[in-house]
């Protein structure tokens, strides 16, 4: 049975199950796609276009009193619009009821004077009668395979009759609510109705109406005569290009406003409470926005496709890759270093395909599968190797402390019921091993007597504090404070026991060089929070342990020490708890491998009755300019640190420096507040 279930061709069934999932299209699949299809759109540079939004927002309702307005206001908005250059005026704002102020024959006049485009609204049921728009089209049997409506609401008569053209206005969300396709035309009763952008194209190039021709699959060309085709796919939809950007501004501020030097301008209604704003790829905007950004669309000839042959190849592709996957993990390294490989290229040949040809290909699929059947494989052939090794270590393992065993005679579901508790976690390293190897070289012996005093000069402070040790892995250690045994303050004895390990080890270090051996020294990392504590292990062999993302934390909080060039990490919990008991120095913002936020860390100092405040300032100066992104200040403040704390931070204001003459050439988002995200733990 386990043969079976360690059978790596496992991968193989994995594979089956993942292609089926993504052939079949569930939602929650087909929105991460769409999510990455959002990334794609917006990634090229934006495009500002003469169009604008005159929104009426609450600055607007303060100056023009309640809405709607008298449609009289809104005949006078329109002419003070023309009066300020703009070149065509689109009102989306829908008006399907009489003007309870009178004043629908004051916007009327004006309608016939100045050419306004109004929306339409596809409904369940017809309102008002709608203005055909007379499409010329090849093909009219072929009408229904078109998206079809039941009805339509259109604005007033006199209203309707004098507007200079009429557009559909609706919001079609893919499956997880997000607005990214808009149809240019749609269908109510067998009559063919454009979207209120292309009705902007229309009227904007002077045509008497737009031409279409269907087949039975579709649309299968599009145009306006004088401004060209227009590409869409089969049911006249188009992905909207969120780089097409508009210009904002609210209607309140027309009086002031000089010219819009003959852009097309769109009247929004924006205010809280009145309007909704529609959930797009770059979050909520208002409708108007979105006219804007299809009417940005069109005008610019953007056309964005998803191809017809893109899921079929895609499907293709996760069999090919998954195969091969399989089939090479037969030689770890070459199968491992094709798997790198293979999901490491997905991601640039989809952005080349969207920069040069516009083409959406998915990755998701291809990456979530390639991923899942490699941890899939791989996870088999390292389960298996894992349990070879165990049944080797079995042999040797089994050793407890003497804390463990007196406390379990004690009261041993202490240790066998296993608790949650919040502790303080310790992770240290010899540092300089390889010297200390290459010094000893064949003498086993010699080597075993030295690393025992090491490990004894470390652990001696750790009892004394009533630490408990957990475990040695070579010339590491970990312990914890506050559990088995109580200490309400463990954060600072942790840090007290740290200090007091690094004097033990100088002072083992000092003995060591007198009698000519190789020197010795110790890094570690803290972190405080809570974990999961007791007996683990199998049913043969056990021991007390403890779990979870604070210990990891603390484990690479440890591993960056070398690379800060400092003897300790604090992480941000201890130090919050313990500031005002140690002479702290802020190190970095850092995201430690294989977390998802960063938090800050420090190093604590032993003073010795050196006065270091004035440095620290210096310090903390430092990093203010790096946050500031004023790197070059920061790397020269660097350089006067070195030798200041007697030295004990050279190695690190060293890698600042560095740091900050590397940080200068990345592109840094906006929100950058200094984080640094480790590439290894």
């Amino acid at each position: 049975m386990k043969k079976i279930l360690l059978n790596p061709l496992w991968g193989l069934v994995a594979l089956a199950v993942l292609v089926y999932a993504f052939a079949s299209q569930p939602k929650y699949l087909e929105s991460i796609k769409l999510r990455y299809f959002d990334q794609l759109i917006v990634s090229k540079p934006e495009k500002v276009n003469n169009i604008f939004t005159v929104t009426i927002d609450e600055a607007a309702l303060e100056q023009y009193g309640q809405y709607p307005f008298p449609r009289n206001v809104y005949a006078q908005i329109i002419q003070d619009l023309y009066a300020k250059g703009a070149g065509l005026v689109v009102w989306n704002i829908m008006m399907p009821e009489q003007d309870r102020f009178g004043g629908d024959k004051a916007l009327a006049e004006t309608l016939a004077e100045y050419p306004v485009i109004v929306p339409y609204r596809p409904d369940v049921k017809t309102k008002n009668t709608p203005i055909n728009p007379g499409a010329a089209i090849i093909g009219s049997e072929n009408l229904g395979v078109l998206g079809q409506y039941p009805g339509i609401t259109a604005n007033v008569p006199s209203i309707d009759k004098n507007a200079a053209g009429h557009g559909i206005v609706n919001t079609e969300p893919e499956i997880d609510g997000v607005v990214r396709r808009l149809t240019t035309v749609a269908v109510v009763k067998d009559v063919l109705y454009p979207s209120l952008a292309l009705e902007v194209l229309r009227i904007a190039a002077g045509d008497p109406n737009f031409q279409i021709k269907l087949n039975e699959f579709g649309i299968e060309k599009m145009r306006i005569p004088q401004f060209g085709p227009i590409s869409t796919d089969q049911q006249g939809r188009i992905w909207i290009d969120w780089t097409q950007k508009s210009n904002t501004m609210s209607l309140a501020d027309l009086k002031d406003w000089k010219t819009f030097e003959g852009a097309v301008v769109i009247v929004d209604v924006t205010a809280p409470g009145i309007a909704n704003p529609v959930p797009t790829a770059l979050g909520a905007v208002y409708p108007g926005d979105v006219q804007a950004a299809v009417i940005g669309t069109l005008f610019n000839g953007t056309n964005i496709q998803r191809p017809d042959w893109a899921p079929s190849a895609e499907i293709v592709l996760l069999i090919a890759g998954g195969l091969l996957i399989v089939l090479l993990s037969r030689w770890t390294y070459i199968g491992l270093g094709f798997t790198v490989l293979l999901i490491g290229s997905v991601i640039p040949v989809s952005w080349y395909a969207y920069q040069n040809y516009m083409y959406l290909l998915d990755v998701t699929a291809p990456m979530i599968t390639f991923v899942l059947v490699a941890l899939k494989v791989y996870g088999i052939k390292f389960i298996r190797e894992f349990l070879e090794k165990q049944a080797i270590k079995k042999q040797f393992s089994g050793y407890c402390s003497k804390e463990v065993v007196e406390m379990l005679q004690k009261n041993p579901d202490l240790i066998k019921k296993g608790i949650k508790k919040d502790v303080s976690v310790m992770f240290s390293d010899l540092r300089g091993f390889t010297p200390i190897g290459e010094y000893y070289g064949e003498n086993v012996a010699g080597l075993t007597q030295y690393m025992n005093g090491y490990m004894d000069t470390i652990t001696n402070p750790i009892l004394a504090n009533k630490g408990m040790v957990i475990k040695y892995v070579g010339d590491a250690s970990m312990h914890i404070h506050g559990a088995p045994i109580e200490d309400s303050r463990h954060a600072y004895t942790i840090v007290k026991t740290g200090l007091q390990m690094l004097d033990a080890v100088d002072a083992y270090t000092e003995q060591a060089e007198a009698k000519g051996l190789p020197p010795a020294a110790m890094g570690f990392g803290i972190n405080t929070g809570e974990g999961f504590i007791g007996e683990m292990g199998s049913s043969a062999r056990h021991n007390y342990d403890i779990l979870g993302d604070m210990v990891s934390t603390a484990a690479r909080l440890e591993a960056r020490c070398k690379a800060y060039g400092v003897l300790c990490i604090i992480g941000a919990e201890t130090y919050n708890r313990t500031k005002d008991d140690f002479f702290y120095l802020y190190l970095d913002n850092l995201q430690p491998k294989g977390k998802t936020v960063a938090d800050n860390i420090y190093t604590a100092l032993r003073v010795k009755g050196t006065n270091y405040e004035e440095a620290r300032i210096t310090h903390d100066k430092m990093h203010a300019l790096y946050k500031e992104r004023q790197f070059d200040a920061a790397a020269i403040l660097c350089g006067e640190l070195i030798g200041e704390f007697d030295g004990q931070m050279n190695k690190y204001y060293r890698m600042w420096f560095d740091r900050c003459a590397l940080i200068k050439t990345m592109k840094l988002d906006d929100d950058w507040n200094g984080e640094w995200i480790a590439n290894e733990k």
